[in-house]
């Protein structure tokens, strides 16, 4: 899956977590790093696409709703709102998007 790092405009792949951090690396491998979840949001297609990078099926609504209440959930005071949205959309992308897919069902 891959977000952007808002704090540097930065396009990452999600590879994992490790208690309340994100563990992320560049697209294509390399060295991993940790950030807090409330600094990234899904990337559009237009960023995937720029990167060379397969776009997940397009005009979700699930998906808008989902990145706008993870938006809202991360300009609060809360984070274990702001994780909990973060993951509701993570999932949703990967489950809805990336394995049917994969599996060729979609």
């Amino acid at each position: 899956m891959f977000v952007v790092d808002v704090r540097e405009n930065r396009l990452v792949q999600v590879i994992g977590n490790t208690g309340d951090r994100v563990q992320v690396r560049r697209p294509g491998g390399g060295l991993e790093w940790e950030v807090p979840p409330d600094v990234l949001r899904l990337a559009s297609r237009e960023e995937r696409n720029e990167a060379g990078l397969r776009p997940y099926q397009t005009g979700c609504e699930r998906c808008a709703e989902l990145e706008a209440a993870r938006r809202l959930a991360a300009s609060g005071d809360d984070l274990r709102v702001s994780r909990n949205a973060t993951a509701e959309a993570l999932t949703h992308w990967v489950m809805e998007h990336c394995l049917r897919k994969d599996k060729g069902t979609s």
